[in-house]
C-alpha cells in the first residue's frame, strides 16, 4: 500500500470543547494528488475506541438486541428509542474484554465463545471512532441476570429477543437505522449457515 503521509502535516489543533467527548479543530497543510497545496480546516470529535457483538441463539434463530434512548436520532428526525446490539467503549480494557462486560451489564447474557469478526471505522469523515466487531452464540442458560444497564450510569436499557429474519426485516423498514447493528446483522445474514452448525 502506498505511504500517502508525506502529503499532510499538521499546522496546528484548538480544543474548542472537552467532556464526553473531546472537539478538536485542525488545521493542516494537505497536498493533493496533482501535487496542489492547500491549508484547511477540519473539526474532529475525539471517541476513541468501542466494541459491539451480535448475540445469537441458534436453536431458537434469534438475536439478543437492546432498545435505548439516543438524543442525536432524536434531533435528527428519527426515532429516539434507538435498537442496536449491545456495545460500548473500551474504557481501557482489551475489546472482547469491553464486549464481554457490556454483553452482561445490558443483556444480563454471559456469552461464550467470543470470535472478533472485523473493525471499522463509523464516520471517518469527521470521528475518530473505531469499533471493534464480535459474535458469540449463546442459549437459555448463559442468561444469568435480568440486564438493563448500570443503575449508576442511569441506563435505561430493554432487552429484545427476536428471530434474525424479523431483525433483518427491520432494516428494510426502517425500524433498525442503528450502523453496527445493520453490519452485525447482514453479517450474521450472509454467514447464517455456519452459524447454526458451529453451535449445533
Amino acid at each position: 500500500m502506498t505511504d500517502r503521509r508525506h502529503r499532510m502535516r499538521i499546522v496546528k489543533e484548538d480544543v474548542l470543547a472537552e467532556g464526553w467527548t473531546k472537539l478538536s479543530n485542525y488545521e493542516l497543510d494537505y497536498t493533493d494528488r496533482h501535487g496542489g497545496s492547500h491549508r484547511i480546516h477540519r473539526e474532529i470529535y475525539h471517541r476513541g475506541e468501542a466494541a459491539a457483538i451480535l448475540l445469537y441463539d441458534a436453536a431458537r434463530g434469534t438475536v439478543v438486541l437492546v432498545r435505548q434512548f439516543r438524543l442525536p436520532a432524536h434531533l435528527s428526525g428519527n426515532p429516539g428509542w434507538v435498537v442496536e446490539v449491545p456495545a460500548g467503549v473500551l474504557d481501557d480494557d482489551q475489546p472482547e474484554e469491553a464486549i464481554r462486560r457490556e454483553a452482561m451489564e445490558e443483556t444480563g447474557y454471559r456469552p461464550r465463545d467470543v470470535r472478533f469478526l472485523f473493525k471499522a471505522l463509523m464516520s471517518p469523515g469527521s470521528v475518530t471512532e473505531v469499533i471493534h466487531f464480535f459474535y458469540a452464540g449463546v442459549d437459555a442458560s448463559d442468561r444469568l441476570e435480568e440486564g438493563g444497564g448500570l443503575a449508576e450510569e442511569h441506563e435505561d436499557i430493554e432487552v429484545i429477543e427476536i428471530p434474525l429474519d424479523d431483525a433483518l426485516a427491520m432494516i428494510g423498514n426502517g425500524e433498525i437505522v442503528d450502523a453496527k447493528t445493520i453490519m452485525l446483522l447482514q453479517w450474521a445474514a450472509l454467514n447464517r449457515a455456519s452459524l447454526t452448525s458451529a453451535i449445533g
